[in-house]
């Protein structure tokens, strides 16, 4: 019999199969992954590059409906720790901003440095290794896995991660039902950090570009949520920092605003393109944004306001120049949806962090413990969900070593 089996050899079970042996090398630990490989998934984060946590890590930066809890396991597993333990099993770290990445800027180099340590704690990793089914029992738990594979434990960690990333990185969703099989409630998910499908006939025109301005997300007139940075114009719709940061908010009939130029207010950009007018008379109103804008953007907005693009600019009638005004203020795009878990970067709702303790314990099942992105909690972007990872990883090792020890 084991002492502990963690369903799931990501980047919250390999950190909490080291973090156990750090703590208590004689603990015997295996990892059940059901992929070929452990930290597929992890591999692949921060297009390859690991955005491995934030300088900045604050209660505001996670989402769950237990925001006090979810902030005690950060705030017990901080910046500082996260640091040290990366340090001790071989990962430094690089800043850029308050985002931050493993000194070498690959995502497998993380992966590597978990599962050496893995290798020299001991630790029993079981790759294509599919668990069924968990069944408690008077000693702990038994745990049936595809081949006809048992696996006893005295305790039991669902890491299994959310549906971000879909099946082919391991998140098909397994973990939700391991855990409402003991009674524990599994709240709606959603993708998060997600491209965003709107209404495409002008996004098709913009595919490529990209921009830096203002976005909102706009429930009819009341502005529900707000970012800045580079969005990407594409075939769905909208991408890009800003968008993925605010598709959460993102539902079927809220607007994604774009300010195109937010250093401008819409009295000073009218009197802009009063002025622009007056110099660029003799010009077509194809080449009106020529210095200010992309091009292609421009004419879009143009065209958008029914503006033909063949005219003099000195043509243009106030009216219009307040309806270009007005359009560069607020481009915007009807939501349609999203491009689904297979493409979001993390999953919004899962297992009421309620009913686990401080060290994330079921409280309907002694002994049995889950831990990341399985639970109801999911992290802004810019290296949020990981920190999640190696908190909650941190908060359930504290957890097994104190059941395992009230146990003797």
């Amino acid at each position: 019999m084991q002492d502990v089996l963690i369903i799931g050899g990501g980047a919250c079970g390999l950190t909490l199969a080291c973090l156990l042996k750090q703590q208590n090398s004689k603990i015997s630990v295996t990892v059940a992954e059901q992929l070929e490989r452990v930290g597929k998934k992890l591999s692949t984060t921060g297009n390859g590059r690991c955005n491995i946590t934030n300088l900045e890590i604050k209660q505001k930066n996670f989402h769950t409906r237990c925001p006090d809890k979810a902030h005690r396991v950060v705030s017990l597993f901080d910046y500082e720790k996260t640091k040290a333990f990366f340090s001790s099993i071989g990962v430094e770290f690089i800043n850029e901003g308050s985002k931050v990445y493993p000194r070498s800027l690959q995502a497998s180099s993380v992966v590597d440095a978990l599962r050496f340590a893995c290798g020299k704690f001991n630790v029993n990793t079981l790759t294509d290794c599919k668990v069924l089914k968990i069944n408690s029992n008077s000693q702990g738990f038994t745990v049936l896995c595809d081949g006809d594979q048992n696996i006893t434990a005295k305790c039991v960690v669902v890491a299994t991660g959310g549906m971000a990333g879909g099946s082919k990185l391991g998140s098909n969703g397994d973990g939700y039902s391991f855990l409402k099989s003991f009674g524990h409630k599994i709240f709606e998910r959603t993708p998060v950090i997600v491209q965003v499908k709107t209404e495409n006939t002008l996004t098709k025109q913009l595919k490529g570009v990209k921009i830096n301005c203002l976005v909102r997300v706009k429930n009819k007139v009341e502005t529900v949520a707000i970012d800045n940075g580079e969005v990407l114009f594409c075939d769905y719709g909208l991408s890009g920092p800003p968008v993925l940061q605010l598709s959460r908010y993102c539902r079927a009939g809220t607007t994604l605003s774009l300010d195109i130029l937010p250093e401008y207010s819409l009295k000073e950009l009218k009197a802009l393109l009063i002025n622009r007018k007056t110099i660029m008379g003799n010009v077509s109103t194809n080449e009106f944004f020529a210095g200010l804008i992309h091009k292609k953007l421009g004419q879009t907005v143009i065209k958008s306001c029914d503006i033909p693009l063949n005219i003099n600019v000195k043509s243009l009638t106030e009216k219009q120049l307040d309806l270009v005004a007005y359009r560069l203020k607020n481009f915007d795009f009807k939501v349609e949806g999203h491009t689904g878990f297979i493409n979001a970067q993390a999953t919004s709702g899962g297992a009421d962090l309620e009913q686990f303790s401080n060290t994330l314990m079921s409280k309907i099942k002694p002994g049995l413990f889950a831990a990341g992105e399985v639970l109801d909690v999911d992290g802004d972007c810019g290296g949020y969900n990981l920190q999640w990872a190696w908190s909650s990883a941190a908060a359930v090792a504290d957890g097994i070593i104190k059941y395992l020890n009230q146990g003797k």
